[in-house]
Parts: structure tokens; sequence; C-alpha cells
């Protein structure tokens, strides 16, 4: 018998290779370890004879050993034959050709029957790096090891062997009949994920998740199921707790929305002052409220619950010019943020005692906001007060400050007592955002410019404010109808929009969420709009748009063309819709110009025919060197020029490189038709034909970055429609 002979004996699975891993010899152990026969094995490579996940392992095994000319083991699982798998300890090492002077590489399982913690080790360093916890079953004895793993883990069992029964006993009663089945069906395959809860001894519950696989421990060894344990408490009560957070975004939009429309729909004093005690405290997680309205050069005051009225009465009938923070507040038409007694007592030391400030301190505070837009006096102040530590954020400061801006408005109206239609048309004009002085990358202006004819009003918005990650956020939209409901939903829907905008960046996504308020509105009300994203560091633009027409891209050379957004329906009309959105970039040369019907269509000019006199504008004034205020000029200048019936408005935005880009964005409401419920409601924009709007509102904006690749173009012809 010669030496190979020697090597390839025994009842251990055996092999002989050449250094590059060719099989020269194999016993029939081997073969039938491999699932082989011997004659399908000779001449082929060592690692091809072994499943998928385990080729690269034997052969870096063999590798190492025909290299190093050292003893490597690792420990390799043979391929399961109507069974488990095998776990087997493979060595290979480097012995001399029998024949010849060549090295060889003789690979063998070892016998680890006597010594099966060897085996397991690469279990617990597998299962450790990727923080699971390891366990090995006996179905004969009903006995768990607990073989380690992530410390964290492995601190949930600190037996290192138990019996099923105490484990069982440890497992929810409704989870328990799940593990048995998860042991009684394990496979040689990896089974799938089981949830179970389970209550350590001196902790609360915790969501395990346990996984299972039969696996013969050596060749010829006994069998066990492995389970693999992940704990996904944290995870569990993070995935609570941001659905939680989801739940309440949705709950705080939805009653800013109706905040804001009480206050815009409210007719009366009265009724204003209900919508604000009512709501004002629950909106902004504060301990109580206080009305102060101006009446005769005095404070009218009243209170919700949170605030006794005798607590107030001191502030009752106080002249407007007392020194103290009310009267101020509404003086100067600056809104007060008093933290505490001390700083009440710095700023206004003769300022009238309200009874309060007694408990101001470190977990008591004080905001006030006048009631009134700018350029007005204001007509009074509302009073919130925080305590258990509360502190109002800026971003809920500044709404506070814009719903204040809205009940000062409405509060003007009602002692006006003007006409429906002339309410309803200040009310329209009032709702459009005074636009930011400085936007990064853009300079903004705007232009309004009313229907010639009539008094009739709609919904139309626009808006533009920088987002917390840097970028832009730029939209305009149109609510269905032409009455006071209408605007005060536009109001809605820009507050809405603006609020959900502070923690979605994806311009999609707030068009969601804003079309799941308006789908729960009663009566149904629609609107659409189109919303851009701008980052002004790589001038990339993610748009989508909800029912409006499509995007007039015009470059410095004079040229033109026509971009479809994605997107979907008009908002408020089909629930659990998805905006789809389109990302590109605005270059310096170009402008994006968004129009609607106001500057495009006409008694005597269609919508394509206006699009693209509209993009030619754009693009000559882009090739004759003017800045966005004289691009939207023009355009607007041109629409009127041609008997539009609709308001006019402009928001331009000029580059501050002197790089002029822009859009300009319009919308318009579309014709009356009868709902499945059998009301009259307007239909949304699925095609392009619609009435006149009764406003048109349109933009420019100009990207600040270095010159970028043009954005793409659309193809021609659009569609029918």
């Amino acid at each position: 018998m010669d030496t190979s002979d020697e090597l390839l004996q025994g009842a251990d699975p055996a092999a002989l290779l050449t250094p590059d891993g060719a099989v020269l010899g194999l016993n029939t152990a081997m073969a039938t370890a491999l699932g082989r026969s011997a004659e399908e094995c000779l001449g082929r490579d060592f690692g091809d004879l072994w499943p998928a996940g385990q080729q690269m392992s034997a052969e870096s095994l063999v590798a190492h050993a025909a290299k190093t000319k050292a003893v490597a083991m690792r420990v390799l699982d043979f391929p399961a034959r109507d069974g488990a798998p095998v776990a087997s300890l493979i060595e290979a090492r480097s012995v001399k050709d029998p024949t010849g002077d060549e090295q060889l590489v003789w690979v063998r399982a070892l016998d680890a029957r006597n010594d099966l913690t060897s085996l397991l080790i690469p279990f617990r360093m597998a299962t450790t790096a990727a923080h699971l916890g390891l366990w090995m079953y006996s179905p004969h004895d009903h006995q768990m090891e607990w073989l380690g793993g992530a410390p964290a883990v492995a601190a949930l069992f600190p037996d290192p062997a138990t019996s099923l029964s105490r484990v069982v006993s440890a497992v929810h009663p409704d989870d328990r009949e799940a593990l048995r089945q998860l042991l009684r069906s394990a496979s040689a395959q990896e089974s799938p994920w089981v949830r179970v809860r389970y209550l350590p001894q001196h902790e609360g519950w915790h969501q395990l998740a346990a996984q299972t696989r039969r696996i013969q421990l050596g060749y010829g060894g006994p069998e066990r199921i492995f389970g693999l344990v992940r704990d996904d408490t944290k995870q569990e009560k993070r995935k609570e707790a941001a659905q939680a957070a989801l739940i309440a975004e949705r709950q705080r939009a939805k009653d800013i929305a109706d905040f804001s429309s009480g206050l815009i729909t409210a007719a009366t004093e009265q009724e204003l002052q209900q919508v604000a005690l009512t709501r004002l405290a629950a909106t902004f997680g504060a301990s109580g409220a206080l009305l102060a309205l101006v009446e005769e050069g005095r404070l009218r005051v009243s209170t919700d619950a949170g605030i006794a009225m005798w607590e107030a009465d001191v502030l009752h009938g106080l002249p407007l010019d007392h020194p103290s923070a009310l009267p101020e507040s509404i003086r100067t038409g600056k809104p007060q943020f008093i933290p505490g007694r001390k700083d009440y007592i710095h700023r206004w030391p003769h300022g009238a005692e309200f009874p309060r400030l007694g408990l101001l301190g470190s977990d008591y505070a004080t905001s006030i906001t006048p009631l009134g837009e700018a350029g007005n006096q204001p007509l009074g102040a509302w009073l919130v007060t925080y305590h258990s530590g509360h502190r109002p954020s800026l971003d809920e400061r500044i709404l506070m400050g814009t719903l204040a801006d809205l009940a000062g408005q409405a509060l003007r109206r009602i002692r006006l007592q003007q006409a429906r239609v002339e309410l309803a048309t200040a009310l329209q004009k009032t709702m459009l955002p005074r636009l930011p002085e400085h936007l990064a990358g853009l300079e903004v202006a705007a232009r309004y410019r009313p229907s010639r004819d009539g008094l009739d009003i709609g919904g139309d918005w626009y808006d533009a404010f920088e987002m917390p990650d840097g970028g832009v956020a730029l939209e305009i939209g149109d609510v269905q109808g032409h009455d006071v409901d209408a605007a005060a939903l536009m109001g809605q829907v820009r507050l809405s929009m603006r609020a959900i905008a502070a923690q979605e960046r994806n311009p999609g996504t707030v068009l969601m969420r804003t079309n799941e308020l308006l789908t729960t509105m009663v009566p149904p009300r629609f609107a659409s709009c189109t919303m851009l994203h701008f980052d002004p560091r790589d001038g990339q633009v993610i748009g989508t748009s909800a029912g409006h027409v499509p995007l007039l891209c015009a470059r410095e050379d004079g040229s033109h063309s026509i971009r479809e957004l994605p997107g979907g329906p008009v908002l408020g009309v089909v629930p659990d819709t998805e905006y789809g959105e389109e990302t590109f970039t605005l270059d310096e040369d170009s402008a994006l110009v968004m129009v609607t019907d106001g500057v495009v269509e006409g008694p005597g000019l269609t919508l394509d025919a206006g699009l693209e006199r509209a993009g030619t504008l754009a693009g000559a004034a882009l090739h004759d060197g003017l800045n966005a205020e004289q691009i939207a000029d023009r355009v607007l200048d041109a629409a009127v020029a041609v008997d539009h019936l609709d308001d006019v408005a402009v928001l331009a935005s000029d580059a501050h490189d002197d790089h002029e880009a822009g859009f300009t964005t319009c919308w318009r409401p579309p014709r009356a038709v009868r709902s499945l419920a059998g009301e009259t409601v307007e239909p949304p924009l699925f095609a392009r034909r619609a009435a006149p709007a009764a406003a048109t509102v349109a933009a420019c904006a100009a990207a600040t970055t270095s010159p970028r690749a043009p954005p793409p173009r659309s193809t021609t012809p659009r569609p029918a429609r």
C-alpha cells in the first residue's frame, strides 16, 4: 500500500488534492459526505463539490494549507442528504506526493465527537458579531443549552443549561405553542423568524424573535436543533414611538387645519373667541390660554378653563398704554416670550401683577402673540401659559404667529362689517404669505393683479420658505370654488403643507399627507397643487404635481420645452394616493416656468397655445438678460393684454450671482360635475380642460450654484386634452 492509500484510509472523510485544489483521490466516506460518487469527484475542483454557501470557505482552506505549508482548520457543513447538514471540523495540511517531490494537500474531517465544543466556536463568533444569541436543543432529553452570543441577549438566559419546560414557562402563554411548533418543525433549512414574548427573572417583557435549524454535529455525530435569538424590544419600542409620533403629527396637522379654518370662517367676535379659547392651548401643548381684545383703548379679557377668570381680572380693563407685557405686545405688534418671573420683573418692573407670576419659575413660562397682520395695528393678543417644563420651539412660535395673523385678519374684517364678497376678496389677498426677504440661492419678489370683472374670488395660494434641510420649498395651488369657503380651505391647505414640510423633505410625501387631510373633509373640497424642493447646494430640484399643467423650461438661448411632472390627481379626491416625484437639475442658464390658466388661457387662447406663448416670453426674457422680476412682469403683462378675466399674481425670484432662472406657477378651477353623493362639486384635473380660474399665480426662481448640465427636455407633441 503506498502513502496515498494510507492517507485515504479510515472511516472519516479524506481527500488528496493538488495545490490548486484539484481532487487526485478521495475515500468513500468523503464522496458519500459530499453526496457524489468517487468518479464524479476525481479531477474536479474541491471547492466546487461543496454547497454554494461553503465553496469559498473550502477553497480558502485548501489555498491556505498549500501556501503556508501549515495545518489549517475550519468548520464546514457537508450538504444535507435527506437529513440535517453535517457540521464538521475539516483539517488541511501540506504533504509530499508519494510518487514524486510535488507538494499535495491532504484534507480530512476530524473526529470531533468527543469535543463538540470546537464545532460550536464559529457559530458563537458569528452570532456575537450579528448581535444575536445562540442556543442548542436536544430533542431526546428536552434540554436546552445556551451557547452565548451578544452579551445583551445572553444576559436574558443566565443558566447555561435548562429544561425546555422552564423556558416555555417564561414565554407569554399566547406564544408558547408557536415556540413548540418551531422546535417540532425544525428542518435542515433555516426556519422563518417567530416572534415570542419572553419574561426574564428581573425584567419586564422582552419581544424576541427566534429561528431554528437542524444540524448534525460531526461526521457520524448526534443531531441537534440550533436556534438564533434576536431581541427586538428596543426596535419595537422605537417602532411604536414612531407610529405614535406619526399619528400625533397627523392629528396636529388636522388640528392646525381646523384651527385656521375656524379663525377664517368666524363671522362674529364671539365665534372668533370660541375658536381661539377652545383650540389654542390644546394645539400648542399649553396649560391655559387667554384672549385680550382692544375696545376703546382698553383690554377686554376672556379665558379658557386653564386660566381662571379671577386670575385675569387684573388685566381686564387695562389701558393700552399701561407699562406691562400684554399691552406692550399689542402696542408694538411684537410677540413676547417670558421664561420666568425674574425675566418679567426685569423687563416690566412697573407692570401689573398677573396672579400667575407667583408661579413663574424654571418650569413655567408665558407666550404673548399680538393679533394682526403686518402693517396694521393689532386689535388684541392671545396669551398662553406653559408649565411642567414645556417650552415652545421656534417653529411652534412661528406657527402661532401665523395663526395670530389669521385671527387678527378675521377680527378686523368682522369689526369693519364688510360685505361677504369684499371680505372674501380681502381674505384671499391677505392669505398669500409674506415672502422671506432672503432664501438660499434665491431672491423673491411678488406681484398681484386682481380680476377686472366682478368681486368673485377663488382659493389661489403660493408659498416659498426654507426647509430644515437647508433647501427651499416652492408651492402653488388652487382650491375648488369661488367663495369664502374656498379661501378658508386655501389657508388650511397652505398651513398644513408648511407644517408637514417642516417634517418631510420630499414634496410627494407632503402632497400625500395633505391629500389624507382633504379626503376626510365634509363637505368635500379639492385643490390642485405643484410643489418643488430646490437644493441651493447642487441645484437639484424635486418636483411633483397634483392636477397641474406642465412646467416650462426656458433657456438663456431663448428656447423652451415642456416638462410634465409626475404626481397624481388633485388633492382631496382619491384617498391613499401616492404622488410620484421627478428629480432634475436647475441650470444657471435655465428657468422653470409654471403657469395657471389665468396666464395661459383666455377667450381666444387655448392652453397649449398659451403654454407656448409663456415659454417663448420667458426664454426671450432670459436671452435679453432680464432678472426674475422683469421676467415675471413680462409674462404677467402679456397675460393681461389678451383679455384674461382671471386674477393674476406673480411671484418672482432672482439669482444672487446675477444668473437668472425662474419658475412661474399657475392653476385653474375645473367645471362643476355631479358627485357620487349627488352634490354638485367640481371635477379633478385629470384632463387639461378647465374654466377660467378666479386668480392666477406665477413664480420665477433662480439657482446660484456652479454651471451644471441643463434639465432634460420633455418630448412633444403633448397628449391630446
